[in-house]
């Protein structure tokens, strides 16, 4: 499922787009809060420049709106419908899963973003 070469690969890991062979972020953990958004320049292999223009992943918040819209009606749905919960406790935990998943969705948004402009290239030489 998470073949190097693959969109999802880099998505889910967030590793180079190009050539997918290290990571985009100077640390790895998206729960180390302070560093959440810290990139590397470029990457070491292939010298792709992760921020490909000024303010490229501004654009990144339009697809993290739509990960967190997906997100909060997949917990309505499973809270309301499957639990068979009031919408307030289904409302609750929409809020609860959008403060949990804040770091993933953070990060999973730039790697969808960046990956939707940056297509895996294996035979790439810096």
């Amino acid at each position: 499922m998470l073949k190097k070469g693959s969109k999802l690969n880099s998505i889910l890991t967030g590793s180079c787009p190009r050539c997918q062979n290290e990571s985009m972020y100077s640390d790895k953990n998206p729960l180390h809060f302070s560093k959440i958004l810290q990139m590397n320049e470029k990457c070491s292999h292939c010298g792709l420049q992760y921020q490909i223009e000024p303010s490229f992943f501004y654009g990144a918040m339009y697809v993290s709106y739509a990960l967190n819209v997906a997100l909060s009606i997949a917990v309505f749905v499973i809270a309301y419908l499957f639990f068979h919960s009031s919408i307030k406790t289904s409302f609750i935990a929409i809020i609860l899963a959008n403060i949990v998943l804040f770091p993933f969705v953070l990060r999973w948004s730039r790697n969808i973003y960046i990956n939707l402009f940056v297509k895996y290239d294996k035979k790439y030489k810096k």
